[in-house]
């Protein structure tokens, strides 16, 4: 390894090479991620309302995403399991 730089010898460095175009890598293009809308029935978005109250959350979407990603991990977590028993059944 060599030997650590200071965070004024790093802008140094950064400055004499920024017109450089050989000093940079090529561009990396990145694209902001797409959200979609979800349509909620009116009973359940009072009941999620309701609950997410309970649970001192003023930000209704947010606990939802909270409810909804820690229910997509249960399932992924069965899945794993229910494959993995089905596959130990039909090696035996």
């Amino acid at each position: 390894m060599g030997r650590k730089f200071s965070e004024e010898e790093i802008d140094k460095i950064v400055v004499e090479q920024a017109d450089k175009d050989s000093a940079w890598e090529k561009p990396i293009h990145v694209r902001k991620k797409k959200f979609t809308s979800l349509s909620v029935p009116a009973e359940i978005a009072a009941r999620a309302a309701f609950l997410a109250k309970l649970h001192r959350e003023t930000n209704i979407e947010k606990w939802l995403i909270h409810i909804i990603r820690e229910r997509i991990e249960i399932e992924e977590i069965a899945f794993v399991e229910a494959k993995r028993d089905m596959s130990a059944k039909s090696n035996t």
